[in-house]
């Protein structure tokens, strides 16, 4: 690959900021290398899914997880791959050969693959296609062929909706029967697998989170969710507290009297939608839940102290709340780390809605749906 242009300003490391900076530097006709780990095995430094840009020069965007392997994938698509080449699988096994100097001596296994492109690869079309599926962020799946036994060609794409009906594909000679006849069903939320030398990489649908109240915590959560790529709602009953200007990061606001909103905005709530409680005053965090405990949100947090916790329930109970809706609710929210100030509950609060999302376990103290 010869060294003749500047790079484009590097983004984030979100799938999707990568995926638009691969359009644009294929828009503006200059090759780059798209890096995406595609399959693992035991403990590795990054799992399924992520992803990195080469340009040729050898800066690069996003991470495949640093140290050595990193760093193979890089000179070998720098020294062996062209635009014209196709896409190459490399395996990673991390053990002694690989990884003393670095410390990732764990055992795993990455499998790699490495896509040159350029603005008229015959796959360009494909990558066009996968970024507003993730810009919209209803879910969809990869099926990528990674061994030559299959048969079929290594680096082909398979491009599958939410619902499993098929999008698109990098291939010459797709055979999209064969490839969906081990797609794992997007509703199970599954991890990523590999089935008969195809990786097949669920991306769930993106996470909508509404914050109930304005304040400060509110605040420090919504910086580090959007940072995660959770969508940020905010609901505030003065236009003060729920607005562009304080909450940059969120994507929609609603502002009028706490009940009254909810009732109108709950029906339309589903399990992709995940809601913290976290109002000026007790009364609002009462009105809140009343109407968040009966909604179809996967995840529903409150802040508060466990005596405060203990007499909104109690309220709720008697005003007809099921103890069984209050049970799956995380009250006080967050995890225990000891958190003091206002920077550290909002990393408490973040790492309990990752991990909800993820399908980690929450423990006994209420759980997502």
């Amino acid at each position: 690959m010869s060294l003749w242009f500047a790079p484009l300003l590097l983004w984030g490391n979100t799938v999707r900021e990568l995926l638009a900076q691969l359009n644009a530097t294929l828009a503006r006709g200059l090759p780059c290398v798209y890096c995406a780990v595609v399959a693992t095995r035991g403990s590795t430094p990054q799992k399924a899914g992520a992803a990195m840009l080469v340009f040729p020069d050898g800066t690069q965007a996003g991470t495949l997880g640093g140290g050595c392997v990193e760093a193979e994938v890089k000179r070998r698509v720098l020294h062996d791959l062209n635009p014209a080449s196709g896409p190459e699988a490399f395996t990673f096994q991390l053990d002694d050969d690989y990884g003393w100097d670095d410390g990732l001596i764990c055992g795993g296994r990455m499998t790699i693959l490495a896509h040159p492109l350029q603005a008229d690869s015959p796959s360009a079309g494909y990558y066009r296609e996968l970024l507003p599926l993730l810009e919209i962020g209803m879910g969809f799946t990869e099926a990528v062929v990674i061994a030559e036994t299959t048969g079929l060609a290594v680096g082909d794409r398979y491009l599958f909706d939410a619902t499993g009906q098929a999008i698109h594909c990098s291939a010459a000679r797709p055979v999209w029967d064969v490839i969906a006849a081990h797609l794992p069903p997007l509703a199970s939320r599954r991890r990523p697998e590999v089935h008969s030398g195809v990786a097949y990489l669920p991306t769930h649908p993106r996470i909508t989170l509404l914050l109930v109240g304005g304040g400060h915590v509110s605040l420090a959560v919504a910086r580090l969710a959007a940072e995660v790529d959770f969508r940020v709602w905010v609901l505030d009953d003065r236009e003060k507290f729920a607005n562009a200007d304080r909450f940059p990061t969120a994507d929609r606001f609603f502002v009028g009297n706490i009940g009254g909103t909810l009732r109108e905005v709950v029906p339309h709530l589903g399990t992709n939608t995940f809601a913290l409680i976290m109002t000026r005053g007790h009364n609002h965090d009462e009105e809140a839940l009343y109407h968040l405990a009966r909604s179809a949100c996967g995840y529903i947090g409150m802040i508060g102290s466990k005596r405060k916790v203990r007499l909104i329930y109690d309220d709720l109970i008697a005003k007809g709340i099921e103890p069984e809706l209050l049970a799956r609710v995380r009250a006080p929210v967050g995890f225990d780390i000891g958190s003091q100030t206002v920077p550290e509950i909002a990393v408490s609060i973040v790492a309990e809605i990752i991990a909800c999302r993820n399908g980690a376990s929450l423990g006994v103290r209420g759980e997502c749906v």
